[in-house]
């Protein structure tokens, strides 16, 4: 697979004219001329510019100043805040820009071109897939603080969507809590996924140490386990620790990169990493491509476990600590 991917990456960068110092024939490289159509006609904050392009700060810096050295570009501190600066296109800046757009679009006619009609359909359509793809592989899942601004913003645009779909409305404070200290570590955890330092989903965790429970000698496997080994006593004494999904939620911008699937997956191993052997989560009817993603990961319906007004259904699964053993 790495043989494969690099071999793409060595015939676009070719083809796209990304090796020459004079990209679409023009007197600059390729990083200039992306970041000339990057600020565009209504100009971009320096910070912004960085982080959705990914570029070092020293780089973008050199970029600019080459811009601007060119007369293509005006970078100016905000009046407000000195830490803000923004970069505008100057007159000649958007004219460079137009042409860079024309050549640009002769570039894509002249991949197309030489391709019969069903070919260039099949490269439009494999090139959406490996964006796509790209797009999920460029999704960082990190645990964070709930107190973080991009933890804030996920639940702000969590409770916002719910508020919209659910029946009725949604109001936190009828809900059962998941508040920031039960979501922080031992008591929880909170998972934010960005795309280019940008906020785009959540998930969490609320951890719970259950009471000590008779452990059925059915349950127990043969195999790993030899009865006269065991003592009533240590069986009753075993305790089996649970804990409940909360706040998971996906931009509608990213939906279908398959980010529900990877929080999922994450929280699990998790909290196999932390001993948990029964997971939990509520949800509701209103949120059917949530069922779908529980049901699919191995979720099955149980009867209501908890008192939450906004819940339809309610989902359990026992996890294989040993799997997340490794992901602690």
């Amino acid at each position: 697979m790495v043989d494969q991917v690099r071999r793409f990456n060595r015939t676009v960068t070719q083809r796209i004219g990304a090796l020459s110092d004079a990209f679409l024939s023009r007197d600059r490289p390729l990083g200039q001329a992306r970041l000339l159509w990057e600020i565009g006609p209504d100009g971009g904050d320096v910070r912004l510019l960085r982080s959705r392009l990914d570029l070092d700060s020293g780089y973008l810096s050199r970029l600019l100043r080459s811009l601007e050295n060119d007369g293509l570009v005006v970078v100016e501190q905000s009046r407000t805040d000195a830490r803000v600066r923004t970069a505008h296109l100057t007159d000649r800046g958007l004219a460079e820009r137009a042409v860079l757009d024309q050549r640009s679009d002769d570039l894509v006619r002249s991949i197309l071109g030489p391709l019969s009609p069903r070919q260039r359909t099949r490269l439009a359509a494999a090139m959406a897939e490996v964006e796509r793809l790209l797009l999920a592989s460029a999704v960082q899942v990190t645990a964070a603080d709930p107190r973080h601004p991009n933890a804030r913003a996920c639940l702000r645009a969590y409770f916002s969507e719910l508020a919209r779909r659910f029946e009725g409305g949604f109001d936190p404070g009828r809900s059962i809590s998941a508040d920031d200290t039960e979501l922080t570590p031992p008591a929880g955890l909170l998972l934010v996924a960005t795309l280019h330092a940008e906020p785009v989903g959540c998930g969490a965790l609320k951890f719970h140490n259950d009471a000590p429970a008779q452990i059925k000698s059915a349950q127990i496997k043969s195999a790993q386990i030899k009865s006269a080994q065991i003592k009533s006593a240590q069986i009753k004494s075993a305790q089996i620790k649970s804990a409940e999904i909360k706040r998971m939620w996906v931009a509608p911008a990213v939906r279908g990169l398959g980010l529900g699937r990877r929080l999922l997956a994450d929280l699990e191993a998790r909290a196999a990493a932390n001993r948990v052997s029964i997971l939990r989560l509520e949800t509701n009817r209103a949120l059917g491509e949530a069922i779908g993603l529980y049901r699919a990961a191995g979720y099955r319906e149980v009867a209501a476990f908890n008192g939450e007004v906004y819940a339809d259904h309610w989902f359990e699964k026992t996890l294989d600590r040993s799997a997340g053993a490794s992901s602690g």
